[in-house]
């Protein structure tokens, strides 16, 4: 039986169960990235990566490109999009002098894991949630979406809290991957998105203040039209689900935001 199938035997509130393609894609997607990064930067993410020899970015970059292999950095810079390629280059150089960028996958892999396992325990009916998350994930096409093509090749936890975790953070990376494409598509440069996004993060992505792009009311209708063709890119994916596994979805993600994102639950 299909992870597909097994998410339309589950029941789900009617609200939700009768939400459309778009209100769906609406209501899960930003909580889908509001959650998947949330182990990045975990106390016990640093930990493992200080074990392994690499600073908190050095461990974020290779952790999350070494899906892509040891490669060049250009290669890297490609698939994360925002970052100053300039700051990819030594962070990731640096990093992969110390270790192999698919062994630091791995173990940044390892350690989303254990941040499920950590915090998602309690919440409730995680199988029908993963069900649901699995469905999408094995509906995505993944041509042309290289970090998600790498992220959703590696094996899933057995036990339901890890793989809840390994999920959600894959199907961020769905979302971000497509979204780049669309951006290119729609003649955005990602800086240029970054800053109509996150104003405030321009340094926090390696770019200096001479960096800073001056937007105009065409970057911020083409930005739309790529939020737009975001959207066209995963609506497949999540069409599969059907009323209960729509619920089931929304429930897991809003029953997450409670345990491991407060914040982003009561702004919901």
């Amino acid at each position: 039986m299909t992870p597909a199938v097994r998410a339309q035997e589950q029941h789900g509130s009617p609200s939700t169960q009768d939400l459309a393609d778009d209100e769906l894609l609406e209501q899960a997607c930003p909580l889908v990235r509001d959650l998947g990064w949330r182990f990045y930067f975990a106390p016990a993410t640093l930990e493992r990566g200080d074990e392994l020899g690499l600073d908190g970015s050095q461990f974020y970059f290779l952790g999350r490109g070494g899906v892509l292999g040891d490669v060049d950095s250009r290669v890297v810079a490609s698939a994360f999009g925002y970052f100053n390629p300039a700051h990819v280059a030594r962070t990731w150089d640096a990093g992969r002098a110390k270790v192999a960028p698919r062994d630091a996958a791995r173990a940044y892999l390892a350690c989303c894991q254990d941040f499920g396992r950590e915090n998602l325990g309690q919440v409730p009916d995680l199988e029908a949630f993963c069900v649901a998350l699995e469905a999408v994930n094995e509906a995505a096409d993944p041509t042309g979406l290289a970090l998600y093509a790498g992220i959703s090749a590696e094996p899933l936890a057995t036990d339901l809290p890890a793989r809840a975790m390994q999920l959600v953070t894959v199907l961020r990376e769905l979302r971000g991957s497509a979204h780049l494409v669309a951006l290119v598509c729609s003649g955005v440069a990602p800086v240029v998105a970054h800053f109509l996004n996150r104003p405030d993060a321009m340094a926090m992505f390696g770019w200096d203040p001479a960096d800073s792009p001056t937007p105009t009311d065409a970057d911020r209708e083409r930005l739309a039209c790529a939020e737009r063709l975001t959207d066209q890119i995963v609506r497949p994916a999540y069409a599969v689900l059907d009323g209960p596994g729509r619920s089931a979805l929304l429930d897991g993600l809003h029953a997450m935001c409670e345990v491991i994102a407060p914040e982003r639950h009561v702004q919901a």
